[in-house]
């Protein structure tokens, strides 16, 4: 049995890779999906990728665990390009473009794909954790019924802030968290240009 952190450079999955750390849980992988504006630049906020790679993995690293940085096939940029293969604009000649606020399936095929394609061509078995808070029932019910994928913030009774005070007591909480909400997956550089959170 494999244990691998998905890691976005959120409060929540930074917390759970600090919470495996300082109770010794199994952990042999961490995977990040960094989500690309086109072939050659990063979507990610430079402030979150520096956070990333220059901080997290060389002391996750340090700590023992081996990372890899994932890559969809699809940029930003393809999806905006791309013609729609259906609804209204299909066989239009349109181009998707923007998606519209609330509507965004971007993350899915950017930064949740390679995450899921990696996982189904892992050979043998593994256990996933999940950055979900005791605080998120709905999303707990999900990973509930999976039988592949645990939350340590959910199994040492840990809400959102105590995740959050726990990253600021390692000094590991994303410089994004200095002016947005949220951050992790949805900390792209081109939120603020489509309007989506992902």
């Amino acid at each position: 049995m494999k244990y691998i952190a998905s890691f976005s450079g959120g409060k929540d999955s930074t917390a759970s890779i600090i919470l495996a750390h300082e109770h010794k849980e199994p952990l042999d992988l961490i995977i990040f999906s960094e989500v690309m504006f086109d072939k050659d630049i990063s979507g990610e906020l430079p402030e979150h990728l520096d956070f990333i790679k220059n901080k997290c993995i060389p002391l996750f690293e340090s700590w023992g665990y081996e990372t890899k940085i994932l890559h969809a096939d699809l940029t930003y940029m393809d999806i905006f390009l791309r013609q729609p293969t259906r609804g209204k604009r299909f066989g239009t000649g349109m181009i998707t473009g923007f998606p519209m606020s609330g509507r965004c399936q971007i993350n899915r095929s950017v930064k949740v794909l390679p995450i899921r394609r990696f996982l189904k061509n892992f050979e043998g078995e593994f256990m996933q954790y999940i950055g979900i808070a005791v605080d998120e029932p709905v999303r707990l019910d999900r990973i509930v019924k999976s039988t592949n994928q645990t939350s340590l913030l959910q199994k040492y009774g840990y809400t959102e802030q105590m995740a959050f005070d726990l990253c600021r007591k390692y000094d590991l909480l994303s410089p994004i968290y200095d002016f947005a909400p949220r951050g992790g997956a949805g900390s792209v550089r081109t939120q603020g240009i489509v309007n989506c959170v992902i």
